[in-house]
Parts: C-alpha cells; structure tokens; sequence
C-alpha cells in the first residue's frame, strides 16, 4: 500500500472513530432524553384523567375502558383489587397499595399482548380504591431511536469516506516532497549520478528531510571526488618510484649483474626508491587512520607531547637547532594522531631548515601549536595548497617526501574540529594547528 493511501486511510479510520464514538454518545443521550419525555407525557396524562373522564362520560365512554390520546394508552379508574385487568395488564398487590396510598406512584415496563408497554401507574385523584393507568408502547420510542441510529450511522459513514478521500487529495499535495526525494534516490540507484539534488521549500520536517539528502549527497559527491582524486594522485605518485626500482632491477638482472662496476650504486638507488615508496605507504595508511572520526580520544598534555617530539628530531637532525616555548595545555584528543602531526610540522620545518638554521615550537595555552623555520619560505602563489594531499611545489619536487606530511596535518586537525594556518616570515614560514582546548 502507497504512503498516499496509508495516509488516506489514517485520515478516515480517525474521522470515522471520531463520528462513530460521537454518535454512540448522541444516541445514547437522546434515548435517554426520549425516555425521560415520554415518562413526563405519562405523569402529565394521569394528571389529566379528572378533567378526560368529564370529556369522556360525555361521549358515554364506559368506565374504566383502555382509550386512546395520540400515542399514549390511558386506562380510565379502575378498582384496586388485586387480579382485576378491565382489558389490560392485572393489578398487582402493589397496584392496590398504590390505590390506596400506601405507595408511590411508578414506572415500569410491561409487555401486553406481544407488544412491550412503558406504564406509568398512579392513584386516581378521586375516591380511594381507584387507581389510573397512562401507557405507552415501547416501539414509539424505538421507532425514533431507529430513525435517529440509521441518519447517524450513515453520517458516520458518509464522514468517514469524506475524510479519507480529502485526505488522499491533501495527502498528495503534502508528499510530493517524499515523492521527488523517492525519484531522486531511484535516479542515484539506477545512473549513479551523485550530482541529484532536490529542491525543498519551507520549515517543515520534509523540507528538512529533502535539505539533508541534498546534503548528504554534496558530502558523498566530494567524497567520492576526494577517494578518486586520491587513488588518481597515489597511482602517480607510485609510480615514480617503482619504475625506477625496476629499472635498477632490470640492470642488475642483465649478463653482468653485482659484477657490474655501477652495481652498488644502483642498489643503493633502489634502495632509496624503496625508502621512498614505503614512507610514501605509511602516509597513505596515516591518511586512511587519521580521518573524519577519531578513533580513541583522551585528556592528552599538549605541551608535553610536542616536548617529546622536540626529543626525538633534536637526536635525528645535528644540523639544525631546536628551540621550545612549551605553555601548559590539556586538550581531549587522539593523542597518537595529534603526535604524528605535531611530528609532521616538525619534519618539515627540518627538511627545510638550512645548516645551522633555528627551529622553534612554541605552545599556547589556548590549544595552538606552531612551528617555525628558517627555511626558504613559502611563495605566495603555493601558499593556499600546501596542506593538500600529494601537492608539492616546484622547488620542493626535487626533495625527498610524499606530498602528504601537511596534508596528514589538516586531516587529524579538522577530524579534532581544530585549523590549519601557514604565516610567511621575512625568512622562514610558521606553520599553525590549532586544537579546541578543555577549559
């Protein structure tokens, strides 16, 4: 079944309940109402014997007969003695101490000749001894009470249809959003195209419903673009280096092999190239491991880590020399993921140290950590692109290193909901990650 015609369905079956329960109250209150009419037009007929038994007499009507008046049966005075029926039901015993005046008047119901009667029974306002009957036939009050039961029944039916068909009319203007969104997400299924969008207007939550998709389609589309742009630039980048270690190979593997006088260097070479496509795997795996989702997270000191990585490149790189403003910070991190990017900044700082340059790290107390060198700098036209993946500038693509070391930078800054900045220097360039602190 079509959401149209769930919807279509729901609107009718709750107008139907609605009308259905109103009218069971409505018919239940005017049988009652119906009733308690009838039983005052019976009080007031006993009222009235006296001066209808005058009218009668007159007409020579017989004393105590059972006559007439519109709907109402009246048995005229009749004698209180127990058994006596005078053409209609038999006094009882609490008939004559009615008669009598020792009881109330009353009502009952009573069934005379198959038919059901509603008999009001009373003393007649005359000599004691005489009672008077007013009755009634039940099937008055039901015939009204049927009429009343099929024009509500057929309200309730015809209310229900109305809703149901009003509400697959409105339901279809309401779903035409989830009815675009349903094509646009066949139309992704069947072509792949991740370009579809759908055009929502207004606040409501179809609206909302169709922005995100439109959304998670952009972030799909720009993931999909990334993974390719990414398996694009990974295939050339490996490729460099594995055609060169084969060559190496291939000239070790002719006649004169490790014999040949240009063999070490040649195996030195494609050792380097090795070198050089390992690191060039390991950035890719930390690219895959550091990503949106950081995946172990903890109170990690800032200060402290840097200060460690500080340690290692100061035994690693003799030519150049380290300086450190370490300011304490508490930030909740990954905090191997926040090492290897500390770690990165430092690396590239070395890489474009001069001898003797001075490299200095500092640490803020507001979660930021910079790093800056004495190297060549960075020209104005590369400076909007160093912390894409595998972007190397033209001076830089003759140096050793993947083109992913700043780019590892922004991913684990970004997955940390941090930034990125690179500040040119006079001489050397300061290279900025900045992470939220814990306050």
């Amino acid at each position: 079944m079509s959401l149209r015609n769930r919807v279509a369905l729901a609107g009718g079956a709750v107008v139907f309940s609605t009308l259905f329960i109103a009218s069971m109250v409505l018919y239940l209150w005017q049988g009652a109402n119906l009733r308690s009419q009838h039983d005052s037009d019976l009080v007031a007929a006993v009222a009235q014997t006296p001066e209808l038994l005058k009218a009668f007499k007159q007409k020579r009507y017989p004393p105590s007969a059972v006559v007439s008046v519109g709907a109402i049966w009246l048995q005229l005075p009749l004698k209180g003695v127990e058994g006596n029926s005078s053409g209609f039901i038999p006094v009882s015993s609490r008939d004559v101490a009615v008669a009598a005046r020792k009881t109330p008047p009353y009502l009952q119901d009573v069934e005379h000749d198959g038919v059901r009667y509603r008999v009001y029974t009373a003393p007649y306002p005359g000599p004691d001894g005489s009672l008077v009957r007013a009755a009634v036939p039940v099937s008055v009050i039901d015939a009204a009470l049927d009429r009343l039961w099929t024009l509500l029944s057929m309200i309730t039916v015809a209310g229900g249809v109305l809703a149901a068909t009003g509400a697959r009319l409105a339901a279809g203007a309401v779903l035409r959003p989830v009815r675009r969104l349903t094509e646009a997400v066949e139309h992704v299924t069947t072509t792949q195209d991740l370009s579809a969008r759908v055009k929502a207007d207004g606040k409501d939550e179809i609206a909302r419903l169709a922005r995100s998709f439109s959304s998670m389609m952009a972030a799909v589309e720009e993931s999909v673009r990334t993974q390719r742009q990414l398996v694009a630039d990974a295939s050339h980048e490996l490729r460099t280096p594995l055609t060169s270690l084969n060559t190496n190979l291939e000239l070790l593997n002719e006649k004169d092999g490790l014999t040949d006088p240009d063999a070490p260097a040649l195996v030195d070479d494609a050792r380097r190239q090795a070198e050089e496509l390992k690191g060039l795997v390991n950035d890719l795996i930390d690219l895959g491991r550091y990503g949106h989702t950081a995946t172990h997270t903890e109170d990690t000191r800032l200060d402290l880590l840097a200060e460690g990585v500080l340690a290692r490149a100061d035994r690693r790189a003799s030519h150049v020399r380290f300086s450190a403003e370490l300011a304490p910070c508490l930030v909740h991190a990954d905090p191997d993921a926040v090492e290897r990017a500390v770690g990165n900044l430092v690396d590239n700082a070395v890489k474009w140290s001069p001898a003797g340059g001075r490299i200095h790290v500092r640490v803020e107390a507001g979660g930021t950590v910079s790093v800056t060198d004495q190297g060549p700098g960075i020209p104005a036209a590369d400076l909007p692109y160093i912390f894409d993946r595998f972007y190397r500038s033209p001076a830089a693509r003759s140096m050793p290193g993947s083109g992913l070391g700043l780019a590892i930078v922004r991913q684990v800054a970004e997955t940390h909901g941090g930034t990125v900045a690179a500040e040119p220097l006079e001489r050397g360039v300061r290279l900025r990650m900045s992470l939220p602190p814990i306050r």
